[in-house]
């Protein structure tokens, strides 16, 4: 007798609307952008280099001094301050034992900062755009051997650090396999930068020259591995396109 009414769908509101739009990836990718833009301008008008010329502030010695250069450090890290002049400023300040431990913890909590901050705010947008040969080869080795393929990164510093977290974050990686070949692979090339950072006043000493030796040998190793890997891929290219023109 009486025809059902319709049901009708209500309209999302304009709340909704602009919380879809607020969390989208690209937005957050977008509040990615605006705060490592942000972190790098402070970093720059804070010049942390100072340290190397003027040292620490007196008044912060000690443990609660190494400390707090490791907050500082891990946070410079983020804002893309280059980790060998914050590990040779660890040194300078705090000797080879102090600095090792201010400079690890530092790259540990700067690397898990940006993991997080890339994980929650870029994964999304950022695997959209992974179609290239060599980000696809990457995403794939760190997704399956995530621990392997980070802690590799780490020892030879061929790749940049910043870098290396993004691409983490990216992936299908873990958080703990993360930090821990983190944490494990940074400390040859941590501890060599330290130790020159504190034998620096002595630069003829055999302490300041084998820690030097150290860093230009893997600086050369990790370059001599970058070419022959890049060398074979081109090779592996070129042979596949030369096959496909024969059989064409």
């Amino acid at each position: 007798m009486f025809d059902p009414v319709p049901a009708t769908r209500p309209s999302d509101g304009l709340a909704v609307r602009c919380t879809r739009a607020l969390l989208s990836p690209w937005s957050r990718f977008s509040l990615l952008v605006a705060v490592l833009l942000a972190a790098a301008l402070t970093m720059l008008l804070f010049e942390p280099q100072r340290l190397l010329a003027s040292g620490w502030p007196p008044q912060l010695t000690g443990s609660a001094a190494a400390m707090l250069f490791g907050l500082a450090y891990g946070v410079c890290t983020v804002a893309f301050v280059p980790r060998p002049l914050l590990n040779l400023a660890a040194g300078a300040l705090f000797g080879t034992q102090a600095g090792l431990a201010a400079a690890l913890a530092g790259t540990v909590l700067g690397a898990g900062v940006s993991f997080l901050l890339g994980r929650v705010l870029g994964q999304d947008a950022l695997r959209t755009l992974l179609r290239g040969k060599y980000l696809t080869a990457a995403d794939g080795l760190l997704s399956r051997h995530g621990f392997r393929s980070m802690l590799a990164l780490r020892l030879f510093p061929g790749v940049p650090f910043a870098a290396a977290n993004y691409c983490a974050a990216t992936s299908r990686m873990g958080y703990p396999p993360f930090l821990l070949a983190t944490g494990i692979g940074s400390i040859p090339n941590t501890a060599a930068y330290v130790v020159a950072g504190s034998s620096a006043s002595s630069p003829t000493s055999p302490v300041f020259l084998g820690a030097t030796a150290f860093i230009v040998l893997t600086g050369a190793g990790a370059l001599l591995v970058a070419w022959r890997r890049r060398h074979r891929l081109t090779g592996t290219d070129g042979g596949a396109s030369q096959e496909a023109d024969g059989a064409a």
